[in-house]
């Protein structure tokens, strides 16, 4: 059943709510300050947001102060994740473990043969066999070929061979995983720098989309391993998973001011079709309603 943002920020909403009760059209600052940091916003950044605000907030003050966290330089310059016009669009997948990678990738190559795109997966985190398992029974159930190998196996090969598949087959998208270890190891870096350096040799040096996977469930808490994900492969992307199940929504606000990089989606459950566009205009209005109403 599809899901709308609304429904998803649903916990996050319901908490603001308990602190806003009096839905008026104008909300003292203190109560407002209350209301963003208990969504999970950092405090700096609501801080920062209500600085030059008066005493008692309008719903359309408080509109254009969150509408500034999507923009980049100027106000024309919106942040907004735009998929990969290269064909085929390679995507490499990263983050750390439990954070939903493998049924993002499955829920990416789903959306993908919907919309009539041939699809590959390669199955690149080889340090886990069931990693590897899970990717290939989610290929079984959507038709999907995944190019994997035996556990230990060299990542970066697997990202090569998946690449050459895909333009052999005249792929239209090629997915490919990687291994989501901790973020401080010295060996997952250079892992990732070599798996990066890899897709671009395969690709005769086209552009290729990595995209980050953070679990909704740890707030602000996940932009420290971004920042690190962040400064080994300069991510274009970020899919934030199990938001439904949290309510630290206004996270998002605080990865893409301290990221500056854009939402590209919203993972809402454990099924192929639980993936949502970010839409920031409704993430906004969903914040707005649950304040004033």
């Amino acid at each position: 059943m599809f899901q709308s943002l609304r429904s998803i920020l649903k916990k996050t909403t319901d908490g603001i709510t308990q602190i806003i009760t009096s839905k008026t059209t104008l909300i003292p600052k203190d109560e407002l300050e209350m209301a963003l940091i208990e969504s999970d916003i950092s405090y700096d950044l609501v801080e920062m947001m209500l600085a030059n605000l008066p005493q008692e907030v309008s719903k359309n003050e408080l509109e254009v102060a969150l509408w500034r966290f999507f923009r980049s330089e100027s106000y024309y310059d919106k942040l907004s994740y735009t998929p990969p016009k290269s064909n085929p669009e390679v995507m490499l997948i990263i983050g750390v473990n439990g954070a939903g990678k493998t049924t993002t990738i499955a829920k990416l190559a789903n959306r993908g043969k919907k919309e009539g795109k041939k699809v590959i997966l390669g199955a690149g985190d080889t340090f886990r066999a069931a990693a590897i398992e899970q990717l290939k029974l989610w290929g079984e159930k959507l038709g999907i070929e995944v190019i994997s190998s035996q556990i230990g196996h060299d990542p970066s090969s697997i990202a090569f061979d998946s690449i050459k598949a895909g333009l052999a087959r005249d792929a239209d998208q090629i997915i490919i995983d990687t291994a989501g270890r901790l973020h401080n190891q010295t060996n997952l870096k250079n892992e990732l720098i070599k798996i990066s350096k890899v897709c671009s040799k395969a690709l005769d040096n086209r552009p290729f989309h990595k995209l980050l996977i953070l679990d909704g469930t740890q707030g602000s808490s996940a932009i420290a391993q971004a920042k690190i994900f962040n400064e080994i492969l300069d991510v274009d992307g970020i899919i934030v998973t199990k938001l439904d199940s949290t309510s630290k929504g206004g996270a998002i606000l605080s990865m893409i001011y301290e990221l500056k990089l854009p939402i590209a989606y919203i993972g809402t459950g454990e099924k192929e079709d639980d993936l949502l566009v970010f839409d920031e205009e409704e993430y906004i209005n969903s914040i707005l309603e649950a304040i004033f109403g």
